[in-house]
């Protein structure tokens, strides 16, 4: 794919994405995957408010759907996205070509596989609740309530494991409210009995993500970045937006562009190798975190991450300039490398 399912530009724009499913079928053919409305969100949203309204209108004229992984067996979803900037906040949450969203003024919000906005919506598809109404889904009696009216009678399993990891999050997140730092972030991301932290029953968190944007525009934003899976066995690397910055070669995946093999032959995708350098050094580190050399390495990282953090804070309070943090995910990663060599 093309994309991923979190990201963030230089306008100080984030976005996340989950998959959901409603009552509106998802479509069979090609369409737009949410890793493509992430991207494109993200390309051309100067705001989280244009980030959305890109991807509503992208979805309007072109649908959701499509194939979103290599494998003959067909797998699609529709999605909820989080967008964020430095002074405003939404949840979108879609079914097909229709939408609704949230705009978050206060306390904290999580999504995880559900619809979760209920009778709250800020802003929405014209056609929503017509559809809706058409379709025997709402009487149009009382309150329009988005998640029950859209949400299916018998949802997948993957919804229904959701709901404890969705619950889990909003907890977490409620216990640290008003003081949610970087550091509580990251600790939220590698929690595992909520679910969040996934590395088993067929799934592992493949990357994980922690932004600060500061309200005060004259301070950059950070971008903290695993850039490999399972957050409680990686280091979350700071990237800083800057007319300084060092391309950072062995964190981006091999392109093959027309001679891509699955494009000609589908059914050699597993014989595909599409990580980078660093996925791989790390994944060859994991059959030795548990050892002892496995653990001096991971405590060196925590150690490294923990030193980030600080120049961060540093950062922020303005002892040192943020032009030269350029460098520094350049510098994590080309430790972090050499550390499992």
């Amino acid at each position: 794919m093309w994309g991923a399912e979190m990201g963030a530009n230089d306008q100080g724009v984030c976005i996340g994405n989950e998959a959901i499913w409603t009552k509106e079928p998802v479509a069979p053919g090609e369409a737009l995957l949410g890793m493509d409305l992430v991207r494109l969100g993200l390309e051309r949203g100067g705001s989280a408010w244009a980030a959305l309204t890109t991807i509503t209108e992208l979805l309007e004229e072109h649908g959701q759907g499509g194939q979103c992984k290599e494998d003959p067996v067909p797998f699609s979803y529709h999605n909820t996205f989080l967008l964020v900037d430095r002074t405003e906040a939404w949840v979108l949450e879609t079914a097909g070509r229709l939408w609704a969203a949230q705009k978050i003024t206060e306390g904290v919000k999580n999504i995880s596989n559900q619809l979760t906005i209920g009778t709250q919506v800020s802003a929405e598809h014209p056609e929503l609740r017509s559809v809706a109404r058409a379709q025997g889904w709402w009487d149009a009696e009382g309150e329009f309530n988005f998640s029950q009216v859209f949400t299916p009678e018998k949802p997948p399993v993957r919804m229904e494991l959701a709901k404890q990891r969705y619950r889990g999050g909003t907890e977490l997140l409620q216990r640290h409210a008003g003081a949610v730092t970087a550091a509580v972030m990251m600790s939220i991301l590698r929690d595992k009995p909520s679910g969040i932290c996934m590395d088993s029953g067929g799934f592992c968190t493949t990357g994980s993500m922690v932004s600060i944007l500061p309200r005060d525009t004259t301070l950059p934003c950070i971008h903290f970045l695993t850039g490999t899976p399972d957050p409680s066995r990686s280091v979350f690397k700071p990237f800083v937006f800057s007319d300084r910055y060092t391309p950072v070669p062995r964190v981006i995946s091999p392109q093959y562009g027309p001679d891509d093999p699955v494009r000609k032959q589908p059914r050699f995708q597993s014989q595909v190798d599409r990580r980078h350098d660093l996925y791989k050094a790390h994944q060859v580190a994991l059959s030795t975190m548990e050892t002892g050399s496995g653990e001096e390495i991971h405590h060196i990282l925590r150690e490294l991450e923990s030193q980030c953090l600080s120049e961060i804070s540093a950062l922020l309070s303005g002892d040192i300039a943020g032009e030269e943090l350029g460098d520094l995910f350049f510098d994590c990663v080309d430790t972090e490398i050499k550390l499992y060599q």
